[in-house]
Formats: C-alpha cells, structure tokens, sequence
C-alpha cells in the first residue's frame, strides 16, 4: 500500500524518528478537501504513545469539516537543515507519517492538551493548566493513530 522509500540507505531509526518528531516544532498536515483539492496546513503538535495529536477550534474551520468527510491524512516534520550551497545539497531529516485522524475527548483529551502546554509553554503550566480549563469546551483535538510512518536523513 505504501510506496517504499528510494533511498534506503537514508532511512532513519525508530529512535531518531522519535527525537525529531520530540523536537519540531511543528508540523503540516495534509489531506484532500472536500472539493478534491490538496490541502496541508502547518500545526503545533505532540506525540503520545506513537499516535500525534494537534488542536483547533472546537466544530469549525477547513482542517474540522475536511477531516469528518475523509480522516486519511499524511503529516510530515522537517528537522533539522543546512544548505550545502558548494554541493548543491542540502544537510535534512524529515519524517513523514501517513494515518487516520479522529477527534478525542475526555481524559484523553486533557492530555493532550497538557502535553503540548509542556512542549511550546513549558514555563507556563500553571496558567497553562487554568487555561485548558477556560477553554476545554471551545477547543477540539484530534489523534492521528499512525499507519505507515518513515524517516530520511541526508548527513553532512
């Protein structure tokens, strides 16, 4: 079902899919829309248990609608980059997951929303933490449970 990568000897470990995944600060999500085009938006995300979750308005917007009609999405993280400009290359990792989104609720929900506090406001989780409250209810998150996911390294 999924193509395999070309250049497997490019090909990153669980392990570093991990930190890069850990350590980007965001990532884009894309999908088909409703009207069959190709959309992808940038997100602030976490990654719990192999499954990754982002946030947005609660019942609103393009990614919501999108998602309800077809929840197969491809979420890709660039990490780190350098141009080799003397090469014409470029130094990269990426990682590129292909998964079903669906809304969560509850305590999973809650977690969620605490892990991202802890990754972008780590300073901040007790105001963080009051904010979730406030804002539980106007908020929705979504998990994509990962079906497919890879990695790629160029090094220097």
């Amino acid at each position: 079902m999924f193509k395999e990568m070309r250049r497997k000897d490019r090909a990153l470990s669980k392990p570093d899919i991990e930190r890069i995944m850990e350590e980007a600060e965001y990532g884009v999500m894309s999908f088909m829309d409703i009207n069959g085009y190709p959309y992808g938006v940038p997100l602030s995300f976490v990654m719990i248990n192999e499954k990754i979750y982002f946030h947005c308005a609660a019942n609103t917007g393009h990614k919501v609608e999108n998602i309800r009609s077809n929840p197969k999405v491809c979420f890709t993280v660039v990490g780190y980059t350098e141009p080799l400009p003397d090469k014409f290359a470029t130094v990269y990792e990426s990682v590129i997951a292909f998964g079903t989104a669906k809304e969560v609720a509850g305590e999973t929900k809650k977690s969620a929303l605490k892990k991202l506090i802890e990754k972008y406001s780590r300073d901040y989780m007790e105001s963080g933490l009051q904010y979730i409250e406030i804002m539980l209810e106007k908020t929705s998150v979504f998990e994509i449970s990962i079906d497919h996911i890879t990695g790629k390294a160029r090094p220097k």
